[in-house]
């Protein structure tokens, strides 16, 4: 066993320290610092985006550029954001733009990576999109946007920038909105109100009557306690789709003494009753 004195270890050290050691006071230092905060577990959802996120951005895309800028920003992926809002009734955050004819936010959303539509090229006033749309699918005018609005009602709410494709639209049979059953103020009376289908709170419906851009025209609406409500379009004798899925039908049928609401999707999802007394 060779032992060195403390003199001869001190000159070794001094020297190969300058040469060989210069990483310790870096490493020195890292363990010297106090632990960072623990990386928090992600949510169930990941690696998806939150839900209620994707639903803000979808929700403000109608409306407010700027707090959708704040949300997109840090995550450019969010400008292909689709949400159900209820019964498949899916819309893209261009979507949102598109119908509401908010012409900035839809070309921000382009911008940023949204993928563009046959929907937001009417509202865009970009014709030829449209004419080769309807030239490789012949009914294509036909198909509803979110919320059941026509391909015609996009166009319309381009303004002027979209009059060309408004004009060429006009043309086709079935590019604009589906006319309703008519509903008389005796049905509207007996289906408001609200349907109980359990026990706790949200386990019940309330069927309303809702403000539309028509001071006149008041919307019977479809609305689960807790959730965005529905637009109702009347098919004929009490039986309705909601807004964006025509597959769906909710019926009403009078009893003695309540009112039976049904949902099906194509099979029955729930039944509710409101009592008659409520009315």
């Amino acid at each position: 066993m060779i032992l060195l004195s403390r003199r001869t270890v001190l000159q070794f050290a001094s020297a190969i320290v300058p040469a060989q050691l210069a990483g310790w006071p870096t490493l020195l230092s890292a363990q010297s610092t106090p632990a960072s905060a623990p990386v928090p577990t992600p949510p169930d959802t990941f690696p998806r985006h939150p839900p209620e996120m994707v639903r803000e951005v979808v929700l403000v895309s109608h409306f407010s550029e700027k707090r959708l800028r704040e949300l997109v920003e840090p995550r450019p992926a969010l400008a292909r954001a689709a949400y159900d809002w209820g019964f498949g009734d899916w819309e893209t955050a261009l979507g949102a733009a598109s119908h509401m004819g908010n012409r900035p936010i839809a070309e921000y959303l382009l911008s940023r990576g949204a993928r563009p539509s046959l929907f937001s090229a009417a509202m865009l006033g970009q014709l030829d999109v449209v004419k080769a749309f309807v030239a490789a699918m012949p009914d294509s005018h036909r198909i509803r946007g979110p919320h059941s609005i026509s391909l015609l009602s996009h166009a319309k709410a381009g303004g002027a920038a979209a009059r060309q494709v408004f004009e060429y639209l006009q043309t086709l049979d079935g590019a604009g909105d589906d006319v309703e059953s008519p509903l008389t103020d005796s049905d509207r009376a007996l289906l408001v109100g609200t349907y109980v289908f359990g026990g706790v709170p949200n386990q019940q419906v309330d069927i309303t009557l809702e403000p539309t851009r028509d001071p006149k025209v008041r919307q019977l609406t479809w609305t689960r306690k807790g959730t965005f409500g529905r637009p109702l379009f009347h098919l004929g004798d009490r039986v309705f789709h909601p807004a964006g899925a025509a597959a769906a039908r909710i019926r009403f049928t009078e009893e003695p003494d309540a009112v039976l609401m049904t949902v099906s999707d194509p099979d029955v999802l729930l039944t509710a009753r409101r009592k008659k007394s409520q009315a």
